[in-house]
């Protein structure tokens, strides 16, 4: 079931059992299914895999996963980041708690899973407490992910009173010069210090949530330092570590963060010199079935991948996502999936 792939991770440093914290995970999920939200899912995968046999794109049901953008800005410059570099060719700005809600209230009925977070630091957005305040009062498992600067004694409390799930920090180096190589104009030390604050708020409230998870993405930079991140479970008290592979704009050529290490690459090195990525683009993509990615100005683009919202499928705000879905640009984008997803530019860096 895709809630157990959702939810049901096993934390392989408890020898494969299943931790307090991920059974609270699972059940804070299941609490919000309701029949509605499972005969969708059935429409949904029931349609999923039909296209991939007919080779006919349909799409049956809503989708149960959405990530919606609270804001473009971001504290730092991270070379391989939109918001990082200031480089949007798109509007930048922040989205407003009146549009969160009607985004929010046209999809509820059918949404499991809500990710706050597209580009930008989520954080940054003053409504930030109040869309998960209002995402949880629909019934919705929400998550969000951050560069960690914004989580001072007060944040994290409101963080914990707020409701929110589940919480991704980014955390790439285990000091303060290895981190700043590529998290530019950030402090390792108060990124370490908002770690500390949200557990010691969550055991002062004694609750398991938000499920927190320290992530490490791998570069060159700070590749030997990955024999040691594990240790971070236990002496930051959290709820998991995990490494993530790197994404690279204009890759071909390589590039300096890229890691030596070939399990943490996406791409891997041809006889001529230059890059690839190293999966097969099979002509399918689940995401295009099951979610969707709403920009800030509430845009909807087909996932995580279209940073620059290029592939605009119509407006959340002012549009409801029954007559999105089945607008022509939609229904071409996913033919195209199953035809030759090769071609599409956003898919040639995915490792999907």
């Amino acid at each position: 079931m895709i809630f157990l792939s959702l939810s049901l991770e096993i934390d392989r440093q408890n020898n494969s059992i299943l931790t307090r914290a991920t059974f609270c995970r699972l059940f804070r999920l299941l609490s919000i299914f309701s029949f509605q939200k499972v005969m969708n899912l059935f429409r949904l995968y029931g349609s999923f895999y039909f296209s991939r046999i007919t080779r006919k794109a349909v799409h049956w049901g809503m989708p149960w996963s959405i990530s919606i953008e609270p804001t473009t800005a971001c504290n730092l410059s991270c070379p391989e980041c939109p918001s990082g570099l200031k480089k949007f060719t798109r509007p930048t700005g922040n989205m407003s708690f009146e549009n969160f809600k009607i985004i929010i209230d046209r999809q509820s009925k059918y949404l499991i899973w809500l990710i706050l977070y597209f580009q930008g630091e989520p954080f940054l957005n003053t409504h930030f407490f109040e869309f998960v305040r209002y995402a949880k009062k629909k019934r919705i498992f929400t998550t969000t992910s951050t560069n960690g600067h914004y989580l001072s004694k007060s944040l994290a409390q409101k963080t914990v009173e707020s409701g929110l799930d589940q919480l991704i920090i980014s955390l790439d180096g285990l000091d303060s010069a290895t981190y700043k190589k590529y998290r530019i104009g950030g402090n390792f030390e108060k990124v370490m210090d908002g770690i500390k604050n949200l557990v010691e708020a969550k055991k002062a409230a004694k609750v398991n949530h938000p499920y927190l998870i320290v992530q490490f993405i791998v570069f060159k930079s700070n590749e030997h330092q990955i024999k040691e991140v594990k240790r971070l479970k236990n002496e930051l008290d959290v709820d998991k570590v995990e490494l993530k592979t790197a994404q690279f704009y204009d890759f071909e050529q390589g590039k300096d963060l890229m890691t030596s290490l070939n399990q943490f690459s996406r791409y891997a090195e041809t006889e001529s010199g230059q890059y690839k990525i190293k999966n097969r683009l099979k002509n399918r993509c689940l995401r295009m079935w099951q979610g969707n990615v709403v920009t800030w100005d509430g845009d909807v683009v087909p996932c995580c991948y279209d940073k620059d919202a290029e592939h605009r499928f119509g407006n959340l705000i002012s549009t409801d996502f029954q007559t999105i879905k089945s607008g022509e640009k939609y229904k071409t984008f996913r033919q195209q999936i199953l035809n030759e997803r090769a071609q599409i530019d956003i898919c040639k860096n995915c490792p999907e």
